[in-house]
């Protein structure tokens, strides 16, 4: 199969999980800035998940550049990955009505790790499929921030439990600021 199929699939699928994402922002009760501050947590929830969304598909663009074939394992390794993403919307949508709560912040925490692995998980499957490759493998040297996104998103959720929610989304936040630092040998690989 076309690597290209693929890379079309994924970027429809996660045009329209951005789309539902800004569907979830209600607009505020009243007409005046005060109604507006009451509602800024949710923008601002709404705009780590779409950044969030825009690294996954740039690193999904990137992986791909260096794809020259794609097997079954890959689809589903992909489709798990998109599987994962899809699950945004639902959260941060929640999250952003229960701010505070446990759950919702768990839940949105768990979606992040989920989707930390889901990208894990796909960079394996091609990294199988493209053994001999040498631009291939030169891309091993970027799992140091998904190593990072995975175990700290972990201890995110951990720190949610054991001492205030609100540290999920004080994690997450650092780990986007991670990723908003370009990498300068991924950056040389294109």
């Amino acid at each position: 199969m076309p690597k290209s199929r693929v890379e079309a699939f994924t970027d429809a699928v996660i045009a329209i999980i951005m789309t539902l994402l800004v569907l979830e922002i209600h607009q505020p009760a009243g007409a005046e800035f005060k109604d507006l501050l009451a509602v800024s947590h949710k923008f601002v929830i709404y705009v780590v998940s779409f950044v969030f969304l825009a690294i996954y598909w740039n690193s999904h663009h990137h992986l791909f550049h260096l794809v020259t074939k794609v097997n079954g394992r890959v689809l589903w390794a992909n489709n798990f990955f998109i599987f994962s993403l899809s699950l945004f919307p639902f959260a941060t949508a929640w999250v952003s009505d229960h701010f505070l709560n446990l759950v919702p912040q768990v839940t949105y925490g768990a979606v992040f790790f989920l989707a930390n692995v889901a990208y894990y998980t796909l960079y394996k499957a091609l990294s199988s499929a493209h053994q001999n490759e040498e631009s291939f493998q030169n891309y091993k040297k970027d799992l140091q921030k998904m190593y990072l996104s995975i175990f700290g998103m972990l201890f995110g959720i951990l720190l949610g439990f054991l001492i205030n929610p609100l540290l999920i989304f004080v994690v997450i936040v650092l780990i986007l600021l991670l990723w908003l630092i370009p990498d300068r040998h991924t950056e040389n690989l294109f």
